[in-house]
């Protein structure tokens, strides 16, 4: 029996069994037949990111961003659920499980989307999944039975804390996280999630998701491109740009420092003004934390806007792979030996 932690965002797909894992952009694209057996497809990435399901072959993440005419990306709940999740996590998941292997799987949703979507989602990944993926080393395809037979959905936010309040087999190691009354603030690509473990209890009245993702940003970004441009540029391809500080458009580079310091202090603004007021009734915080790719953006920007202590983000961790961490100790934690 596995465990995997899998979280399906709309900026990245993550997932990871404890040993490995794997981060790609939430990206799905068609794959003709001539490129799906392309030899030289497979070597592009760590793990091959195309995948068959059915009648559909897909190229997904960046494989999809480079090879696919037609790609799918969205920031509706709906359509993505519908359209895109089963297809992301399949891709996520397969390289860390053997063929008809008894799979367990965390994951998680934001928390404005949790009670209505949690048994959707667990329908969707909960049972035997048939898929055609490359095999190692090579361009010749082979068949895959990815066995999920458990599946357990949690509100997103509690990944970053399960993270840092369990040990890599499941036991609490943070008393602190145990103990006290910890604010978590999640920043995703399209929702930015707030909520408050009270001894690591649920409080339904300090738990919420915005629209205040780091998406809000970078369409920012995206807005003051296209007037010095004139090229709508997609949001997923402005990943890499932010990261640098620059971007080439047409052959000419553009200076993104300014814009996105701008766009990172707006949101901040934004995001502070949510928690504070939301919080307002639990003054006895002891605690908070900033979790989310998103959150080691705006972090510089939000931290002293935040009333209360916020404990600082570990700089030797990809923050992305918080929730999914997370995830999977949960798992250890409900299934491990």
């Amino acid at each position: 029996m596995k465990v995997l932690g899998t979280d399906i965002g709309f900026g990245y797909t993550k997932a990871t069994d404890g040993k490995q894992f794997q981060v790609f952009k939430s990206v799905v694209g068609e794959a003709n037949e001539a490129q799906f057996s392309e030899t030289l497809l497979p070597s592009s990435v760590t793990y091959p990111r195309h995948i068959g399901i059915g009648k559909d072959a897909y190229f997904v993440g960046e494989l999809a961003e480079q090879q696919s005419r037609g790609r799918g990306f969205t920031l509706d709940q709906a359509q993505f659920l519908t359209q895109f999740a089963k297809t992301l996590a399949l891709t996520a998941m397969t390289p860390f499980v053997d063929s008809g292997e008894p799979v367990r799987v965390v994951t998680g949703l934001p928390i404005s989307f949790f009670r209505k979507q949690k048994d959707a989602l667990t329908t969707l990944l909960q049972q035997r999944h048939t898929v055609i993926v490359p095999k190692a080393g090579g361009g010749e395809r082979e068949e895959k039975i990815i066995n999920i037979e458990r599946v357990r959905v949690i509100p997103q936010p509690f990944g970053a804390m399960f993270n840092l309040m369990l040990n890599d087999v499941g036991k609490p190691t943070n008393q602190r996280f145990v103990n006290e009354k910890i604010g978590l603030i999640d920043i995703g690509f399209r929702t930015a999630d707030y909520t408050v473990s009270d001894k690591t209890r649920y409080s339904e009245r300090g738990s919420q998701s915005s629209d205040s993702g780091i998406a809000v940003a970078y369409a920012a970004i995206a807005n003051v491109l296209q007037e010095k441009s004139g090229v709508n540029v997609e949001l997923y391809r402005l990943y890499d740009g932010v990261s640098r500080g620059t971007i080439k458009i047409k052959g000419k580079r553009y200076d993104l420092t300014g814009i996105v310091q701008q766009a990172f202090q707006q949101l901040a603004t934004r995001i502070a003004q949510e928690v504070n007021r939301l919080w307002a009734d639990d003054w006895d915080i002891d605690a908070i934390v900033i979790s989310g790719g998103g959150g080691t953006a705006l972090a510089p920007f939000l931290t002293p806007l935040l009333e209360g202590e916020v404990l600082p983000m570990p700089t030797d961790q990809d923050a992305r792979l918080n929730n999914v961490t997370g995830y999977w100790k949960y798992g250890m934690h409900l299934w491990g030996a």
